[in-house]
């Protein structure tokens, strides 16, 4: 279902880890990589004057060695570089040429060894009009927890509000999930916010209706193919319960709805989908909305 995908990364070592991930995506189709490294003229000063841990022409070296890694695992494989403002350029790209996901890392270090969520990560998410996968390579070994954020179909978190936008993320779970993936857990948050105080006694009632529509959406998995599935109704802020079961059931993919047009307000708010996508430890998959 993602044939062709985009691996746009930049001039940083997370976004070299990145590519140790990507025959991963095998399970769900890949085969053509168009494989884009992003340069601005900032950061190309500072690699020349030595504020970087690899020399400029070393990322080149490492970058070409990355589409000949990529090939050698079967994959068809076209290359290009980028400068100025990249998201815009790159789902424009993936818009024309018909590219199906953009795949990026999520993580960006500093030269003082900090990390911080990837600046083209963010720009991507709020900028692309196709499926957007943000990978963490690392392994997250922390208070016993134990994600790989590299495994994308071992165990999928879908996330849903009952909203259109999150029933067409759905339609894409439907088709990588089964045969593909080997547990899906199918979550929905009662927002406290939105509940508390006035609507407190109905709690229990919307538990009911809820659980019902996460079972409906179960048998609609398991029609699909053999696949184990979980259902999961919580109570509290949406953002924080997804990161909670993501570190309690060692999600390794959340796929869930995101806006997709543009710079919304809502994603300097704090939305769901961006908190998630920037404070998870998994990898996350964000399906825009269809224009």
């Amino acid at each position: 279902m993602y044939k062709k995908f985009i691996v746009a990364t930049d001039l940083s070592d997370d976004s070299l880890e990145l590519m140790g991930c990507v025959g991963r995506l095998r399970a769900y189709g890949a085969q053509k990589c168009l494989l884009i490294q992003y340069r601005t003229v900032d950061e190309v000063i500072d690699y020349t004057r030595g504020q970087s841990n690899l020399p400029l022409h070393k990322y080149e070296e490492v970058f070409m060695n990355s589409k000949q890694n990529l090939i050698e695992e079967g994959f068809e494989v076209e290359t290009r570089v980028l400068a100025g403002y990249p998201a815009t350029e790159i789902n424009k790209i993936a818009v024309a040429e018909d590219y199906s996901l953009i795949v990026v890392g999520a993580r960006r270090r500093t030269s003082s060894g900090e990390l911080y969520f990837s600046t083209l990560a963010n720009d991507l998410m709020h900028a692309v009009s196709k499926p957007l996968l943000i990978m963490r390579p690392r392994r997250n070994d922390v208070e016993g927890i134990n994600i790989d954020g590299c495994e994308v179909a071992k165990h999928l978190l879908y996330p849903t509000d009952f909203s259109n936008n999150a029933d067409i993320a759905f339609t894409k779970v439907l088709e990588m999930a089964p045969g593909r993936a080997k547990k899906v857990t199918l979550l929905h948050v009662q927002d406290s916010a939105k509940l508390s105080p006035h609507l407190d006694e109905k709690v229990e009632e919307f538990n009911r209706i809820d659980l019902a529509r996460l079972e409906g959406m179960k048998k609609l998995l398991q029609e699909r193919g053999e696949i184990e599935v979980d259902v999961l109704v919580k109570y509290g802020s949406p953002a924080v319960e997804i990161i909670k079961t993501i570190d309690e059931q060692e999600i390794q993919l959340v796929v869930m709805g995101s806006q997709g047009r543009g710079y919304v307000k809502e994603f300097f708010l704090g939305s769901v989908s961006g908190n998630v996508a920037r404070k998870a430890r998994s990898s996350v998959l964000l399906i825009p909305t269809k224009r």
